[in-house]
């Protein structure tokens, strides 16, 4: 799809910082950052949301989170717990229609201990955006 950012990404027009990358799935440091960590995981094959997910995608998918989240888990020692987030349709807050599950590490540093999906993204530089990426990609 050619319109589709996530698939600009993967075809590398539109630079990111890559965490984990497989010949089904690629994540990368979500631009927002919720919480320093927050990475997406994307299917390479373009598919608009759970609904269109095969049992092959779901497979791939379901593989891939536990590696990025044990990656997040050592990368960040501070991190008390995790939250996975898939929204589908834009009722329920979908804003890019290329499926992804967010990993959002929670520290117990955090001012409010709800989910919110705020973005932070004016709080991190691209060189830091960078040392996070690199710092979860060293633990695979």
């Amino acid at each position: 799809m050619t319109d589709c950012i996530f698939c600009n990404i993967l075809k590398g027009n539109i630079p990111s910082y890559k965490v984990y990358e497989d010949d089904f799935v690629f994540a990368f440091l979500d631009i927002t950052q919720v919480t320093k960590g927050h990475t997406l995981i994307i299917p390479k094959e373009h598919v608009k949301d759970v609904f269109e997910w095969t049992p092959s995608i779901a497979t791939h998918l379901a593989t891939a989170i536990p590696k990025v989240a044990n990656a997040l888990q050592k990368a960040f020692p501070d991190m008390q717990g995790l939250n996975i987030v898939n929204n589908n349709k834009e009722l329920a807050y979908q804003s890019v229609f290329h499926s992804h599950i967010h990993l959002i590490p929670r520290y117990t540093n955090e001012d409010d201990f709800a989910l919110t999906m705020r973005s932070n993204m004016d709080d991190y530089t691209s060189d830091m955006m960078q040392e996070i990426a690199q710092n979860i990609k060293n633990q695979f």
